[in-house]
């Protein structure tokens, strides 16, 4: 990635357009993202974004953003997670949704008894605990703190409809976002009861996803999560 005071430039490996399209979903949402000047397969072509509004400040946008909802869970088109990608097929239900289309294409990550235990889960457990009803929010699809400029800037977005807790949970995965944002959050549009139930479900997606992509460091995270729904 190059700056400067102006623009940034970003190569990928991966099709850019697809990057370029989920910044684009999310500032006609009303998020704040670098607008895209430019994008080819290869290279995207970015306002360089920096100061802002801050944490809480942001955490008031993610709950505006979540307000657009879609037809059903899914996207346009498939797209990446990170380098990797992402299937996004129109699913009615959500819980369906995410076990078919984020757990079950990563689930060969891992092998033996922690497959098995995902199976299990996948079949008996997630239908029943997902299923509160939650909107076909817009979700970034890949919130952390490394995308995430000066507190105040969304970045790297991997877009989808998807249940709004998606980005929460992953948000409080790895740390690194502070308190106000998620106090902001809450204020501006709490969560359904429930949710901290199945917080620990939705990380497993990116848990997988991590372990496919650097290996076994994320497994001991991947079967805390799974313990915790298994209970």
């Amino acid at each position: 990635m190059r700056c400067d005071p102006e623009v940034t430039v970003k190569e990928t490996t991966y099709d850019a357009l697809l990057e370029a399209d989920g910044l684009r979903a999310l500032a006609e949402a009303g998020a704040p993202v670098p607008a895209v000047l430019e994008a080819t397969s290869a290279r995207l072509v970015m306002t360089t974004v920096s100061g802002g509004n801050g944490w809480a400040a942001l955490g008031r946008s993610l709950a505006s953003l979540h307000r657009t909802v879609g037809p059903s869970f899914g996207w346009r088109h498939d797209n990446v997670i990170g380098p990797l990608p992402q299937s996004n097929t129109w699913t009615e239900d959500w819980p369906g949704f995410y076990i078919e289309h984020r757990l079950r294409p990563w689930m060969d990550a891992v092998s033996g008894g922690l497959r098995d235990r995902l199976d299990r889960v996948c079949d008996t457990v997630l239908p029943r605990l997902l299923d509160h009803h939650p909107v076909p929010s817009l979700v970034h699809g890949d919130l952390w703190s490394g995308n995430v400029v000066d507190g105040s800037w969304l970045i790297d977005p991997a877009v989808s409809y998807s249940d709004r807790e998606v980005d929460l949970a992953f948000a409080t995965l790895f740390g690194g976002i502070p308190v106000p944002f998620f106090d902001a959050y809450h204020d501006t549009w709490p969560l359904d009861p429930g949710w901290k139930e199945r917080r620990p479900a939705l990380q497993l997606y990116h848990l997988l996803v991590h372990i496919e992509l650097f290996g076994s460091t994320y497994v001991p995270l991947l079967e805390d999560r799974l313990a915790a729904v298994e209970t």
